[in-house]
């Protein structure tokens, strides 16, 4: 079975809404799958329904898991954590998204400001434009626009000259503490991961602390395999998740095609000594 537990929509900073995004999912042959849109859960609903419908008139039907991917901050870095199986319901979890969200335009003008004072124009409109919900705007549509202008081909040159901490166009923003989005996920009932650790550029020392942190909180599982890992990384963290008794997740981080590092349902499989991450979900495995 193929699984993809991490990719976005238009709901957040992905290219194509909710619904074509799950759809794609199931035409590439995905079995199990999570959108995880940043910091929003307004998806979820078009995606789990096209799912839905599709199930109808093929013979296994794909099964849709709820996600959120939280950004936090923990050690002057933004981290993120992935929530999965989770009742979207839930007040607290709700307001604190939504207490996220509402920092987004302020820091977007922000970003915009930066910018503008190493000469680059139009910042905040540029992006706009690619924000289909523009109180998660974000860095992504900021790339898409410095890229729209000119100044890097893709998005991957943008994030190595702009938009990152000692670059152009960064400002400091305060995100969810890693205690309240972990607290978040465990009170609606889910699944806290963290997303991507390979992309955090910590030293080792820093990274445990991290994984020690996670732990501590209640954390349950890791994204051993990411479409921006390397097989190298799978077999890091395949070790790190059996010696802190992590769970495993996968995902692709799919944002759209030809932006993201594999398309929808692309990663590789979990490798075969790690205890996947559905085994914790509430419903039982297909």
């Amino acid at each position: 079975m193929i699984v993809d537990l991490h990719f976005h929509s238009q709901a957040s900073d992905g290219l194509l809404p909710p619904d074509e995004v799950a759809r794609r999912a199931v035409a590439r042959g995905v079995g199990m799958l999570a959108l995880t849109d940043h910091d929003e859960t307004s998806g979820l609903a078009a995606a789990r329904a096209a799912v839905e419908s599709v199930a109808e008139s093929v013979a296994e039907a794909a099964r849709f898991i709820d996600g959120v991917e939280i950004s936090t901050e923990w050690g002057g870095v933004q981290v993120h954590v992935v929530g999965l199986d989770f009742d979207t319901r839930d007040a607290a979890l709700n307001a604190g998204l939504a207490s996220i969200r509402a920092g987004r335009v302020e820091r977007a003008q922000r970003m915009s400001a930066e910018l503008e004072s190493h000469g680059i124009s139009g910042g905040f409109a540029g992006a706009m434009r690619y924000a289909r919900n523009p109180n998660l705007i974000g860095r992504s549509h900021f790339a898409r626009y410095l890229v729209e202008i000119g100044l890097r081909p893709d998005l991957r040159g943008v994030f190595d000259s702009f938009l990152v901490p000692g670059k152009p166009g960064y400002v400091d923003h305060r995100w969810a503490t890693l205690a309240e989005a972990v607290g978040w996920i465990l009170g609606a009932g889910g699944v806290a991961v963290l997303a991507h650790p390979g992309r955090y550029r910590f030293s080792r020392q820093e990274l445990r602390n991290l994984l020690d942190e996670f732990k501590g909180l209640g954390g349950q599982a890791i994204e051993v395999v990411s479409g921006s890992h390397s097989p190298e990384h799978f077999i890091e963290f395949s070790r790190l998740a059996r010696e802190y008794g992590f769970l495993a997740s996968c995902g692709s981080d799919f944002h759209g095609p030809e932006e993201s590092y594999v398309d929808i349902g692309g990663n590789a499989p979990l490798p075969g000594d790690v205890t996947p991450v559905w085994t914790a979900f509430r419903s039982k495995t297909p």
